[in-house]
């Protein structure tokens, strides 16, 4: 049995872009999508529940925002099922918890209470950087959103640290029949002293080629394995972060990876991933890989 698609919700125009892109992810791998709100039951900003309760307004307006969200995925696709839960507790905590259970996690790029102008939000950052699950979070332009250009990309770094990733993407793209682009990035030495013009353009055209072999070695085994989705190979000059930003222009879903090391505390997340979670112009998932 398959684990349900876990998206966070806590009201805010951010979250209710990540439920409606998550009940259309649940939709395209037959999942059943929950809910969860996570407050502590602090007042919220704003008018509070004109009807009478003796329980803490915190309380009821968590309740209310779980069945509103509710209400509007069950009308975008009343074919999933979805359920909901509000949950007294820190939203990161939460949601990391809810984790180990999750086929992923979705979060919008912001919350409630983020300042206006935030590039990304602090709940989203930390459950990226440290939740055992792949997770996803919704940003970029309306078109990338809604999967107007049939194209999903995977950046691929080390071919034996990246397969999450790679797996991923590959199913991805599968389930909703469209293209992969799998990227690896390459670069000349700007301090490499070269006699020749040829010489250059031979060093350059041999880091190409080394490029080229690493994709094709992260990506035969899981491609082989599905052999329907339409992969293309882009081995790309320039940093890592740069190419899959630009890439991410005309792409549904950019995946990346990031190692996770056992034992260690605080933000697991590599500068490409953190590049990407901050300024990507589509939804960005990442992918957790044991180092």
């Amino acid at each position: 049995m398959e684990l349900p698609l876990i998206v966070g919700v806590d009201g805010s125009d951010s979250s209710l872009a990540a439920v409606d892109w998550a009940v259309d992810e649940a939709a395209r791998h037959g999942l059943a999508l929950h809910l969860v709100h996570a407050s502590l039951w602090e007042t919220y900003e704003g008018a509070q529940p004109s009807f009478s309760t003796d329980r803490p307004a915190g309380e009821v307006m968590a309740e209310h925002i779980v069945a509103s969200c509710l209400e509007r995925a069950q009308r975008r696709n009343p074919e999933v099922k979805v359920s909901g839960r509000a949950v007294p507790e820190d939203a990161v905590s939460a949601l990391l918890r809810a984790g180990p259970d999750a086929f992923a996690l979705v979060t919008g790029s912001r919350g409630r209470g983020e300042v206006a102008g935030m590039l990304l939000g602090s709940v989203s950052l930390s459950v990226a950087a440290r939740a055992v699950c792949p997770v996803i979070v919704i940003r970029g332009a309306e078109p990338n959103c809604q999967g107007s250009f049939g194209q999903v990309v995977v950046g691929v770094g080390d071919p034996t640290g990246g397969a999450g990733a790679v797996r991923f993407a590959v199913r991805e793209a599968e389930v909703r029949g469209c293209a992969l682009t799998a990227v690896r990035a390459w670069r000349n030495p700007v301090q490499e002293p070269v006699d020749h013009m040829l010489i250059a353009d031979d060093a350059a055209r041999l880091r190409e080629e080394r490029a080229s072999t690493a994709l094709e070695e992260a990506l035969r085994e899981t491609v082989g394995e599905h052999p329907r989705v339409d992969v293309r190979r882009r081995p790309l000059e320039g940093p890592a972060h740069r190419v899959l930003l630009e890439a991410s222009a005309e792409a549904d879903l950019i995946v990346v990876g990031a190692q996770r090391r056992h034992g260690r505390f605080g933000l697991q997340l590599g500068r490409v991933a953190h590049a990407l979670l901050h300024h990507s112009q589509c939804p960005v998932a990442v992918v957790p890989q044991p180092a």
